[in-house]
Parts: structure tokens; C-alpha cells; sequence
């Protein structure tokens, strides 16, 4: 796995140095300051002014730790359906689901546990007859595949031997499909690859590999297709890539970010979504926040920053927009979901 970020360690700071002490201003730099105080300092890059706003964009925020229905132990991975109804999978391997408020309409136990829980989820409605829920079984080998009401399919299940042949993985990060209903599913570790499967689950074609330049991956950990796109949140590289689909083997459009803490780099994206105006909402493990850009990876604004008070995250792992164009930000370390209009960020 990639390692945790670490920010205000390298400051010399701590949470509860952030949140409980006053914070001595004039010893911190500019950049020290921004971290330190949640990220709500406006900024001003060398491309222009970015807006950068925190806890008092925030609409909503639920959950809390803990077993029970509607609590959460570090979630790993949300998704969203066509009626807002939010699926979100734990550490304790539930998948449990919402609705756009956050209250709790069903739970149920992903198929094994024992070796590793998932980290991937999409809701695949290209049939809106047999919609169904798309699970990076991430230490099986696999993806998996249940029903909104958790009702397993085994008959659809792609994968579950290790290795590197066309049809086996080394460990699933996440599952997606275009909507000819073609199936496209990311791995890291012994192989940093994308395979392309038809819906049935036949192989189609495979790209990538372990490594930093163009075509290449360290952790593909989020997919999101849009349109005729698909982005990939290349997480240890610190990028984002965008591939065309209007080929058997996907072609590269574009490659973005650089590794850092600055308005506009990218420490460990661990998630992307796509807003109604064709931006991308980029979510952050490392830097512990939102930042939207253009699709050609131009900055427009950051949202967040280190921390546990409302508009603060706590090294989050996805992010969805449900109808309304909310942003529902899963805020992993906190144990909650955070929702934000998306004007706001």
C-alpha cells in the first residue's frame, strides 16, 4: 500500500497541536500555515487566484465510528446509484447503503473477509431492468458482483486466481463498465494494469504495467468512465490519466499532476468524479482534501485540509456527486461522510 502522508509530521506539528493550541504564526511559513489551519487560507499560484474554502461550505456530515448500522470503521470506498442511494464498504468488509441525507436503508457481508477487505465499488446501470453493484474484491483476485438488495451473483464473478496471465490479478483496486456494458478492472502490486473484459466477462485486452512513464502505473486505484473516457486516479505516481475507449485496447489522451502539497499538485488521488460541467473533483489521501480541475488538468479550486472539525478530512478514500450536484466526500480516518454543494468547492 502506499504510505500515509505524514503532513503535519513533516512540519513538525500534530493534530492535536492543530486542533487544541494556538498556533505560533510567525514561526510557520506560508505553506506550513495553510496545512496547519485546515487549508481555509486563500492561495495564489503561479496560474492565478484559486478559490480554496473549508468547514463553512460543508451541507452535511454523518456518521461516526463504530459496528453498528450507520457507523463506519475507515470506509474504503463509495458509489453512487441513479437514485442517490450511496453504497459504502468498511474495513470490516459490510457494505452498507444510504441515502443522499445518510440514513441508513441496508447492510450486508461481502462474500469472504478473511484475507482482505474490498477497496473498489461502481454501480453499473447500463441495464436499468438488472442494475447491479461492481466490488473490487481487492485480496481475492477478483471482482465481484451483487445486487442494489445484496443478493450475490457467483455466475458473474470475473477473476480469482493470482498471477498475470489475461484473466488473473494481483491485488483488484476497482472495477468499472462503459456503456456497451464492456468491464474494465485495475490492479496493483506484482502488476499495475488495467484488463478490458466484454460483459460476459471475456478477456479483451490488457495495459499498463508497474513503472512512472506514459502508459504506465503505481496503483491505478480509482476508475470512473465517462462518456467515452476513461480517468484513472494513478495514485503513487501522483496523476491522473485519461484514456479514449473508442478502441479495443484504450488509447492515452492525456496524463496530469505532479507530486506535492501545493494548490494544484497531487499527493496519493486516490479518487476522482466527474461534475455535471465536466470537471473533475479530485479527492486526496495525502493532502487531505478536494481540488477541482478542468479535464485538462487546469486547478479552479481546493476544498478541505487536514484535521477532524467539519470541512476538515482525515485521509479520505473516494468521492461521488449525486443528481443535485452535491459532492459526498468519504472522509476515511474521521469514520463519516462529508457532503458539500458542489458550487462550494
Amino acid at each position: 500500500m502506499c504510505p500515509a502522508s505524514g503532513i503535519l509530521r513533516r512540519i513538525g506539528l500534530s493534530y492535536p497541536t492543530v486542533m487544541r493550541k494556538p498556533i505560533p504564526v510567525r514561526q510557520l511559513n506560508r505553506r506550513e500555515l495553510l496545512f496547519a489551519t485546515g487549508g481555509m487560507l486563500a492561495t495564489i499560484p503561479s496560474s492565478g487566484c484559486v478559490a480554496t474554502s473549508g468547514a463553512g461550505t460543508v451541507d452535511r456530515v454523518w456518521g461516526r465510528r463504530g459496528f453498528s448500522d450507520g457507523r463506519f470503521l475507515k470506509p474504503r470506498a463509495i458509489t453512487i446509484d441513479p437514485a442517490d442511494q450511496l453504497y459504502i464498504v468498511d474495513t470490516t468488509g459490510r457494505i452498507q447503503v444510504f441515502d443522499a441525507d445518510g440514513n441508513h436503508l441496508r447492510t450486508w457481508i461481502t462474500l469472504d473477509t478473511q484475507n482482505g477487505r474490498p477497496t473498489g465499488l461502481a454501480f453499473d446501470a447500463t441495464n436499468p431492468a438488472d442494475p447491479r453493484l461492481l466490488v473490487a474484491d481487492t485480496h481475492y483476485y477478483r471482482m465481484i458482483v451483487y445486487s442494489p438488495d445484496g443478493e450475490l451473483r457467483t455466475e458473474q464473478q470475473v477473476g480469482g486466481e493470482s498471477g498475470f496471465e489475461p484473466g488473473q490479478f494481483a491485488f483488484v483496486t476497482d472495477a468499472v463498465n462503459d456503456r456497451q456494458g464492456n468491464l474494465y478492472i485495475g490492479e496493483y502490486g506484482a502488476s499495475d494494469r488495467i484488463q478490458k473484459f466484454t460483459a460476459d466477462g471475456e478477456f479483451v485486452a490488457q495495459w499498463g504495467g508497474t513503472g512512472s512513464e506514459p502508459g504506465q502505473f503505481l496503483r491505478p486505484q480509482s476508475l470512473v468512465v465517462d462518456d467515452q473516457t476513461l480517468w484513472i486516479a494513478d495514485a503513487c505516481n501522483h496523476r491522473i490519466a485519461r484514456y479514449d475507449l473508442q478502441h479495443d485496447t484504450p488509447k492515452l489522451v492525456s496524463l496530469w499532476g505532479t507530486e506535492g502539497d501545493r494548490p494544484g499538485q497531487l499527493h496519493y488521488p486516490y479518487d476522482l468524479a466527474i461534475d455535471q460541467d465536466g470537471t473533475v473533483i479530485v479527492c486526496e489521501y495525502g493532502n487531505q482534501r478536494l481540488q477541482r480541475f478542468t479535464p485538462e488538468g487546469e486547478l479552479l479550486s481546493t476544498w478541505g485540509g487536514p484535521g477532524h472539525a467539519p470541512g476538515q478530512l482525515y485521509q479520505p478514500w473516494g468521492v461521488v456527486i449525486d443528481s443535485k450536484r452535491r459532492v459526498h466526500v468519504l472522509d476515511s480516518n474521521n469514520h463519516r461522510v462529508q457532503r458539500v454543494r458542489a458550487a462550494m468547492i
